[in-house]
């Protein structure tokens, strides 16, 4: 049987056995519905606000600012829809997640004027560009923590700062930070922050709008008064229980060293590739990165050939975002970052969860050199190089 090792954890995580024996329950035993005043749904309605303690405490906010939604790109939704209104003025990056990046073209549609911030060539935001963009019609600045392909870190706090004196909100989207790096939304000083539930071990289809105190959230579905009439529909429980688990588990492996844990691993994987192989880098490289993700270019290759070859051997990993696999163009990141199309389109992602060991990354180290090899021999551009040479 082949061996298979999982290192495309910006994509989705597996769900943590503790995680889904702490949900495991909410499915049958305890299956009321949390807003059902009997025994059964006050049974469920006490899980819901167990999770939502434990996630504030994971974000360092107050429980009545957690919103819990279907995932991520909900989260981004609402919080872009739900902040703005025609005619205002939005800032967001060009690296922005499609969650992000779709909802401004929409609100573009709608009236609303959006500037998109570039970056650098380590994908940067420059806040002084945040600065600069500000209107007297602003609403809204919206930049993502970390980035979903290169795995950097922007400048949340610097860019708060900038949206709390110009008394415009601050959206932000963690949802590749959240349980990878420590957050508290107070230092930031955001009005809005997304996470979603499968990328820090949790299942698909949960996830959290944190929504500081005091801010008009105008909401995107209409019905009940669920979640204090900003998100209605039943509650997910079995999900909201899951991530709950997963926030505390987060919270424990920062005080374990989890995070460095992995960013030894991570940093070992990538010089390991490096050494092993000429005519690579690193994206993004100099730039602050949560622990567990390296974007690494391999000249003369194709991406997806090499996905492809380190599937048949055991070994998964993308080109970049799940959501934009199969795409025609190559990476918005990258281009935005200022790679050549060909260099974008040979970039590779590595992303580690809590459940990885070094044994995976020894894994790793055999296969991908000898990919690269075998794919490069196919390489007419390649061949022609060595020939030269």
């Amino acid at each position: 049987m082949i061996r298979r090792i999982y290192l495309d954890n910006n994509a989705t995580t597996p769900v943590l056995p503790d995680v889904l024996e702490a949900m495991r329950p909410y499915f049958g035993e305890h299956f009321g519905n949390a807003s059902s005043i009997h025994h059964h749904g006050q049974e469920t309605r006490a899980a819901v606000e167990r999770a939502r303690d434990s996630v504030a405490s994971l974000l360092g906010c107050r429980a009545p600012e957690i919103v819990f939604t279907s995932g991520g790109t909900e989260s981004n939704n609402l919080a872009i829809a739900g902040l703005t209104s025609a005619d205002d003025h939005v800032i967001t990056s060009g690296i922005e997640h499609h969650a992000v990046l779709h909802a401004c073209k929409h609100l573009e549609e709608m009236g609303c004027e959006v500037t998109y911030v570039p970056v650098d060539g380590r994908s940067l935001v420059d806040s002084d560009d945040v600065r600069r963009a500000l209107r007297p019609n602003t609403k809204l600045i919206s930049i993502m923590m970390a980035n979903n392909e290169t795995g950097v870190l922007q400048s949340v706090e610097e860019i708060g700062k900038i949206a709390e004196e110009a008394d415009v909100y601050f959206h932000i989207d963690a949802v590749q930070a959240a349980a990878k790096v420590p957050i508290d939304v107070k230092r930031i000083a955001c009005d809005a922050l997304s996470i979603s539930g499968h990328k820090i071990h949790a299942p698909q289809g949960v996830g959290v709008l944190y929504v500081r105190k005091g801010t008009h959230l105008q909401p995107l579905f209409y019905g009940g008064r669920h979640e204090r009439s900003r998100r209605a529909g039943t509650e997910n429980v079995p999900g909201i229980v899951a991530l709950g688990k997963a926030a505390e588990l987060a919270m424990q492996g920062f005080e374990r060293g989890e995070d460095k844990k992995m960013s030894a691993l991570r940093d070992r994987l990538q010089v390991g590739i490096l050494a092993q192989v000429e005519e690579a880098g690193v994206n993004g490289e100099g730039a602050p990165r949560v622990p567990n993700t390296t974007n690494i270019y391999f000249d003369h290759i194709e991406g997806e050939a090499m996905v492809i070859s380190l599937d048949l051997k055991g070994l998964a990993v993308s080109t970049g975002a799940a959501c934009s696999s199969g795409a025609i163009e190559p990476s918005h990141v990258l281009t935005a970052m200022g790679l050549r199309v060909d260099r974008a389109r040979a970039s590779i992602r590595f992303s580690l969860g809590k459940q990885n060991t070094a044994e995976d990354i020894d894994f790793a180290l055999v296969l991908v050199p000898e990919a690269v090899a075998r794919l490069r021999e196919l390489s007419p551009v390649y061949k022609k190089k060595a020939v030269t040479f």
